[in-house]
């Protein structure tokens, strides 16, 4: 579990991944289907796209960020032909290994897209223990015995969405050989235990009475190798592939080794199929591998970034640098946000880098409208803090135009026929006016972080153009109506107003209230001379209808009271705070003795008071455990099951069982429960890992059900219930990205040296040619501290590096015997 500043001693390793699927290109040609594209680890999916229907070359334009739970070889893009009555068709795929993912991050590339093919469709482990014997027979000959010991594999994929039945064969392959052995079949698990050992007679025993030592036929040790096939068992259907590994036995030399290999696919997998027909997917990956170390190594350099904001001039501050020499500012903003969030230190930065953007503004209607440092800072801090405000204010009347859509279009060209345009136009005038309503009166529910900054913003706006009255409005409606509300009618899912994508037609009305959102928001916009700045004829046509200046007081008290700092009246606070819902599988609890023990689908809600399960969404809930009687929130052994991505929720009652759809969101789920339940009283220190079945824990074999846990729970999850921060984690990605961008850090302080001493113009630009240098002294002595501080954490990070390096062992098939993660 993530830690707030301080997650014990241990060092943890931490996985994110981010980007945007954009668009694919010549899928079938000449043909016009429907596609959506999913990102899978291995293959367990864990995001997918909306369907882009009636192309051949889709646009998804959907980004993606997510903490990646557990380990993983292949990072897959799939593109789908989605089929209404039968099985959705797997087009092509983009694979890419975990350890190749670093020459692509941060870059947009078009892959090509490679085939799908069962045979390439590998992921997993075996753990191998190999020996070589020399044994002398009675009669005096000496041979040699290979000795495979196939102790267990784990992380085997899922087989129709169920746990596969695994069996493994052990070969023994040379150019005129091929001895090959099996082990059992073990029944639904994705990590099966096997404890099997096998026998092989590498050379031919022979007696040296009966023949010369030239004349004894053995084989060649140098051409051998071992081979370990993993099968599913389709009992009536054909077997599946799930991988294999190769050893040559000439590595083992009278010796004993014993590694886990990641099993592979096999080698002409795929080589029948063309490549270069299936298309192409653009793509922006960024994946980052984090260890985490204990919170004191990061006090130095946490203090010089928290006092940021009091640095004159702020584009000497080390926040601002991190942000300079950062090749996408997206990189740094991210965890700069989060770090100076945790630690109430936004508002104050925000307005320094804010006042420094508005002195390079030169027109008042263009005030916060580009891609600067201060509006990515605000963007950030909003979807972090404001995802509370946005349910309440907009997921009623969002689930009204989604579950019961009108039709909408307005575009003479896009209408379909039969489609009334006069009715369509007040259909979507109703939805508009109702989703700019809940707006305008949503102001008592704006987090107080939110209206501070925009009180900034508001005022530093108004100082900086003193003769535009509007000024002080259109910037921060810049913020709340373009970049907030308008962009989340436009992506519910995204910003979690609804589990699922919407369908093409409601997607398109969506993309019209935004569009008029958008226009009502931006300060005198609904005035006769904007009308003409309309791209389209029919938007102009609508707005003509919104020249009221009701419409106009309506956003100016809004603005005035969400850029306000006087406190508001503490209603709000009595609404229980929204925290997470979705759908997943949970085991019948058994509360009647004629109740079926089976898992069933349910929907899930999950807020600061309860944590609630629904025959469907909307519905009352079938089963409530308020937040204050939860005891503790663990993970499930798969083996309790056989089911992957389980937890358990432990309360007065039995304990919950529940299965998530991917590991990422039973992850997301456990940690959200962690958080809320914290601060329990009564939680608990022990667990029990597995489940009560047939009279006794499977785990201790205890037989008593209400006996103490066999394991300790885990501790130290983030008490904040809104603000989900680990501030050490965001601390070492700075850390790291001052790393990456070493060399541009020296050459600004050479930069700043250089015009410490000689006043006069650079004479050849550089990499630090585009960086604001306001003040060379101030700056150089705030590089000067980053990269000390960064050289030792630097010395802690290979010390960590040197010790895991040397536990365990990792087989491979280029190099049996490397370092292992466990």
């Amino acid at each position: 579990m993530a830690a707030q500043d301080g997650g014990g001693d241990e060092v943890r390793v931490l996985q994110n991944l981010r980007g945007k699927i954009y668009d694919a290109k010549q899928l079938v040609p000449n043909k016009m289907r429907d596609f959506f594209c999913t990102i899978n680890l291995d293959q367990e999916e864990v995001f997918r796209t909306q369907v882009v229907e009636k192309s051949s070359s889709p646009y998804f334009g959907e980004e993606f960020y997510f903490e990646i739970p557990r380990t993983f070889q292949w990072l897959s893009f799939y593109i789908y032909d989605k089929s209404v009555l039968q099985k959705d068709l797997r087009i092509g795929k983009v694979a890419i290994k975990k350890e190749d993912l670093c020459n692509y991050t941060g870059k947009e590339n078009w892959f090509m897209l490679q085939p799908v093919d069962s045979n390439s469709e590998v992921q997993g482990k075996v753990h191998l223990e190999l020996k070589l014997n020399e044994l002398i027979t009675d009669n005096g000959s000496v041979c040699q015995q290979l000795v495979v010991h196939i102790k267990e594999c784990h992380g085997l994929p899922l087989i129709n969405g169920q746990n596969c039945d695994p069996y493994a064969t052990v070969s023994l392959v040379g150019p005129s050989r091929n001895d090959q052995k099996k082990t059992k079949v073990k029944k639904k698990t994705s990590n099966p235990q096997f404890n099997e050992t096998f026998y092989f007679e590498v050379t031919r025993s022979s007696s040296y009475t009966k023949k010369s030592q030239f004349q004894v036929e053995e084989e060649d040790i140098e051409k051998l190798e071992v081979r370990v096939d993993l099968w599913n068992n389709g009992n009536l259907v054909q077997d599946i592939f799930l991988g294999e590994i190769k050893v040559p036995v000439k590595v083992l030399r009278n010796d004993s080794f014993q590694a886990w290999y990641l099993l592979q696919p096999r080698e002409n997998g795929n080589k029948s199929s063309k490549t270069d027909d299936l298309g192409s997917l653009r793509l922006n990956i960024c994946y980052t591998e984090d260890c985490v170390l204990p919170s004191e190594y990061y006090v130095s350099l946490r203090n010089l970034l928290l006092k940021s904001s009091d640095v004159q001039p702020i584009s000497a501050s080390a926040a601002y640098i991190l942000c300079e020499v950062c090749r996408d500012k997206y990189d740094a903003v991210l965890p700069l946000v989060r770090l100076l969030l945790h630690h109430h230190k936004l508002v104050p930065f925000v307005a320094a880098v804010a006042e420094l953007d508005l002195k390079d503004t030169q027109e008042a209607n263009t005030v916060f409208r580009g891609n600067s440092l201060a509006t990515r800072c605000v963007d950030e801090m909003m979807k972090i803090v404001g995802k509370h405000y946005l349910k309440v204010t907009l997921k009623a009347v969002i689930d009204e135009i989604c579950e019961s859509p009108k039709p909408c279009e307005i575009d003479p060209i896009k209408l379909r026929e039969g489609d009334n345009a006069e009715i369509n136009m007040e259909n979507l005038r109703y939805y508009v006016d109702k989703v700019f309503r809940e707006i305008v009166r949503s102001s008592i529910s704006c987090p107080t972080l939110m209206c501070d900054v925009f009180y900034s913003l508001r005022h530093l706006a108004a100082k900086r153009f003193p003769n535009d009255p509007h000024v002080q409005y259109s910037a921060v409606s810049s913020f709340v109506f373009l970049r907030f509300f308008a962009v989340a009618v436009v992506s519910p899912h995204t910003f979690h107003l609804r589990p699922h994508h919407p369908d093409a037609q409601t997607s398109r009305t969506l993309t019209l209230i935004s569009k008029a959102i958008q226009t009502l928001g931006s300060w005198g916009s609904l005035t006769k001379s904007k009308l003409s700045s309309f791209k389209e004829t029919f938007m102009c046509e609508f707005f003509k209808t919104f020249q009221e200046d009701k419409f106009t007081e309506s956003v100016k008290k809004f603005l005035d009271d969400v850029s306000s700092t006087e406190s508001k009246e503490p209603s709000g606070l009595s609404e229980p705070v929204h925290l997470k819902e979705g759908e997943m599988y949970k085991r019948a609890q058994g509360r009647t003795r004629i109740g079926k023990k089976n898992f069933k689908k349910r929907w899930f809600c999950l807020t600061s008071r309860e944590f609630t399960y629904h025959k469907q969404q909307d519905k009352e809930p079938i089963f409530t455990i308020p937040i204050k009687n939860i005891l503790a929130v663990e993970k499930l052994d798969e083996s309790s099951f056989n089911k992957k991505n389980m937890f358990q929720v432990l309360h007065g009652e039995k304990p919950l069982y529940i299965q998530a759809n991917n590991c990422v969101e039973a992850s997301e789920w456990i940690e959200a429960l962690c958080r809320v339940t914290r601060c329990n009283q009564k939680r608990l220190n022990f667990y029990h890992p597995s489940a009560f079945l047939n009279g006794s824990w499977l785990c201790c074999k205890a037989t008593v059900e209400n006996t103490v846990g066999c394991a300790r729970c885990t501790a130290d999850v983030p008490a904040d219930t809104q603000i989900e921060i680990d501030g050490d984690r965001e601390t070492e990605r700075i850390y790291s990205l001052f790393t990456i961008n070493m060399s541009k850090l020296q050459k600004l302080e050479e930069a700043c040296g250089s015009i410490a001493v000689y006043q006069g113009p650079r004479k050849e630009p550089d990499d630090y040619s585009n960086f604001t240098i306001e003040d060379s002294v101030a700056t150089f002595h705030t590089l000067k501290q980053i990269i000390d501080i960064v050289e030792k954490l630097n010395e802690s990070h290979e010390k960590y590096q040197k010790k895991r390096s040397s536990s365990a062992k990792y087989g491979s098939e280029e190099n049996p015997i490397v370092g292992k993660v466990s």
